[in-house]
């Protein structure tokens, strides 16, 4: 994937309503699952006591958090684009979040984005609407699908 890079605002606001570049494939990790259940507190069975998914589980095997990959969205952006202007960047929140298609451990998943809107804010700074889905490789469905927002400031 090469990364887009752009001077200022400016220069990025001729991204509404276009695509930026596909990601990078993550395989996510019964390590990664694991470190996210442990950051959330959210240590259900079905995301980390392998043996009972392979025995109870309808998919025989753990699951990552549907949370994951919203938590993802951020570093996924970060490949995909830079504004050489930004000095920092904020996540704004959430309009949609669906996850269609539940992410088994060691599944590898990549982001399609679109920007579908830019707004001024104060303080020298940008709200953007990304469209955002996150696909599994080798299935139909997506494992996420979301209006991600972000603040950036100059």
């Amino acid at each position: 994937m090469k990364r887009l890079v752009f001077e200022n605002f400016e220069a990025f606001k001729l991204m509404i309503g276009k695509e930026l570049p596909i990601g990078n494939w993550y395989t996510i990790t019964q390590q990664m699952i694991n470190d996210f259940a442990n950051a959330t507190l959210d240590k259900q069975w079905i995301h980390i006591d392998e043996e009972r998914a392979a025995k109870e589980s309808p998919f025989k095997k753990t699951v990552a958090h549907g949370f994951m990959s919203v938590a993802m969205i951020s570093r996924m952006l970060e490949e995909a684009f830079e504004i050489k202007s930004v000095q920092m960047g904020l996540n704004y929140g959430l309009n949609k979040v669906r996850f269609p298609n539940p992410v088994l451990v060691n599944s590898e998943l990549r982001m399609h984005t679109t920007v579908k809107a830019i707004e001024t804010i104060a303080n020298n700074g940008i709200k953007i609407t990304f469209l955002c889905t996150i696909e599994i490789k080798g299935q139909e469905k997506p494992a996420c699908v979301a209006e991600f927002l972000a603040a950036l400031y100059e």
